[in-house]
């Protein structure tokens, strides 16, 4: 993982290009994060940089937390989170972190807790299909529908689709562009949609996916695989 950062997502807006499309983004507001705490290979057998992001009255926080953020001698910190980074041995305690780590036309993966919907039926939950409104399925015709039906095993095995919460999960969106970036204000806009409701913590990492560089094709130069021209492409 090249470079991270936490952040808070504000909402959804749109940017205009230069050709005057109009682009859907996600405003973040990201860092300033302080570096907390350093693990090195020696003491903690692998390499990380724990990040605090969003200062915090000191009495919210539990007496494990505020001892550990008083040997980092920062200020209380609301959320705390792990990466392991490649310039992490360059790091040390009490850095600072802003917005401008990242630039404009990076890739990156964006994690957060997606918003909550309640309680839900298999059919909304799962996208089961439904019964038929007849012989004998009486009015529940969204229900789940007889499960175990034989004598053995008897029962249901873990695992089976049903009714129950919806959402509230960690879901990470990947290989989202950066469109724009004000480190004056920290904030990032990055192209569509980003998991979580608004005023929702977000981790904001270097993409895993490998972006291959698009070369511009001659018009005289055939695609067709078959063809000599293209093959020597």
């Amino acid at each position: 993982m090249k470079k991270a950062i936490i952040g808070k997502k504000v909402g959804m807006t749109q940017i205009f290009d230069e050709a005057g499309h109009a682009i859907p983004v996600t405003v973040i507001e990201a860092g300033p994060c302080v570096v907390t705490q350093k693990k090195t290979q020696e003491t903690d057998g692998y390499a990380a940089i724990q990040l605090g992001f969003e200062e915090v009255a000191e009495k919210k926080l539990s007496k494990p937390e505020q001892g550990h953020l008083k040997k980092a001698g920062t200020a209380p910190m609301k959320v705390l989170k792990e990466f392991k980074l490649d310039s992490g041995a360059e790091m040390n305690v009490g850095d600072v972190i802003k917005a401008d780590v990242f630039a404009k036309g990076e890739k990156v993966d964006i994690t957060g807790i997606s918003r909550g919907k309640g309680y839900a039926g298999v059919i909304k939950r799962w996208n089961a299909h439904r019964l038929k409104e007849s012989h004998g399925t009486g009015p529940v015709h969204r229900h789940a529908g007889a499960m175990s039906a034989n004598s053995s095993p008897s029962k249901i095995f873990p695992g089976k689709i049903g009714a129950g919460q919806m959402g509230v999960e960690q879901v990470t969106v990947q290989n989202l562009e950066i469109v724009q970036v004000d480190a004056s204000l920290n904030l990032i806009a990055v192209k569509g949609a980003v998991p979580g409701p608004n005023q929702g913590i977000v981790a904001l990492k270097s993409t895993v996916k490998k972006n291959k560089i698009k070369h511009a094709v001659s018009s005289r130069v055939s695609t067709n695989p078959q063809k000599r021209s293209a093959r020597n492409a």
